[in-house]
């Protein structure tokens, strides 16, 4: 997936979940930031941004705020793309490809199971599967962990792909992190403990549990390697919340 126009930029602030305050060639700007979540591990002051001019001249914005360079003591920044939106453009280029199911496959967004509405369905030769992408910046370590906040929707996302999967759908769970250099992918049990507890009960049910990294640029973002999964509870940051 491309972005265009680019622009570089340092961090100063972000006074609520919806904009962010930069330099951009030394001078002030207010832009959009494409995540609502925490992300205090990456907006730290002073990091490099990168920001998406936007066509619509009409915006109060003029930037989207899309990546950033996640700063590590005693390493090189990593580029994280935290654009909460770009997940499942990416996921749908990927499965086009027949990635995970054959190229003939029927694909559709936004369909609409039981309470919830799954990011996919897919059709493949008279199969249907459900899918659910969840897009992942938090990374400890080397190893990417999700949520970052709690997720009363992707809990509910998760047991309805339970019940799905129960009446005969094939059922998916994809976790597209949003950078290189991950080794490990695991539920944040320490922010999100009933989360956890659901992706281990949908994997004892047969839901397929998948991770990938991706090719981040200051531009693009790109689903590639497959990371291994561990969803067994941490019981060391179990400690520290107990």
């Amino acid at each position: 997936m491309l972005y265009h126009h680019i622009k570089k930029a340092e961090f100063i602030d972000r006074p609520n979940r919806f904009i962010a305050n930069v330099l951009i060639d030394g001078r002030r700007e207010t832009v959009h930031v494409k995540n609502t979540g925490r992300c205090r591990e990456l907006l730290i002051k002073g990091c490099t941004v990168y920001l998406e001019e936007s066509d619509k001249p009409k915006r109060r914005t003029k930037y989207d705020l899309v990546a950033v360079e996640k700063q590590r003591e005693g390493k090189q920044p990593l580029l994280v793309n935290m654009d909460s939106q770009i997940p499942n453009a990416a996921a749908e280029e990927w499965l086009k490809k027949g990635e995970l199911f054959s190229k003939s496959a029927e694909i559709r967004r936004e369909f609409t199971y039981g309470d919830s509405r799954f990011d996919f369905m897919i059709d493949d030769n008279g199969k249907m599967s459900f899918l659910e992408v969840k897009g992942v910046t938090l990374e400890q370590d080397g190893k990417a962990l999700f949520p970052d906040a709690p997720t009363e929707r992707g809990l509910k996302h998760v047991n309805e792909l339970i019940k799905a999967h129960k009446a005969g759908y094939g059922a998916y769970i994809l976790f597209v992190i949003q950078m290189k250099g991950i080794k490990l992918f695991r539920p944040n049990d320490s922010t999100h403990r009933e989360f956890g507890e659901a992706l281990r009960n949908a994997e004892a049910e047969g839901v397929e549990l998948l991770a990938y990294d991706c090719i981040v640029l200051p531009d693009s973002i790109t689903i590639d390697k497959p990371i291994k999964i561990n969803t067994e509870l941490n019981y060391e940051l179990e400690k520290v919340i107990m």
